[in-house]
């Protein structure tokens, strides 16, 4: 568990219920990261359009959980997404990310 887990819970569980409603995993590592590798299902939409796709993704009206490669990427897509009004999650890692669901 990491240092600020006790501010939010824990993520495992946060993604096992957001999974549990149906949440879309979305992929903002490039087309060709992406193609290299990724969660079966997961739609790829790149960090730097994701603005430009907030009502298609508003439209799939679902939480949605965002993952990179490492973190970062999905972070700062989780945290466009909430300021839109979209219930978001950073999953992380795609990888670790898989191991999880």
């Amino acid at each position: 568990m990491g240092l600020f887990s006790f501010l939010s819970g824990n993520k495992s569980d946060k993604i096992k219920d957001f999974q549990s409603r149906g949440a879309v995993i979305i992929d903002v590592r490039t087309k060709g990261e992406y193609s290299q590798g990724a969660i079966p299902g997961s739609k790829n939409i790149p960090l730097q359009v994701i603005t430009e796709k907030l009502n298609e993704i508003k439209k799939l009206n679902k939480p949605v959980i965002t993952c990179c490669a490492s973190g970062m990427r999905s972070g700062s897509a989780a945290s466009i997404l909430k300021a839109q009004g979209i219930e978001a999650i950073n999953g992380g890692g795609w990888l670790s990310l898989s191991k999880k669901l």
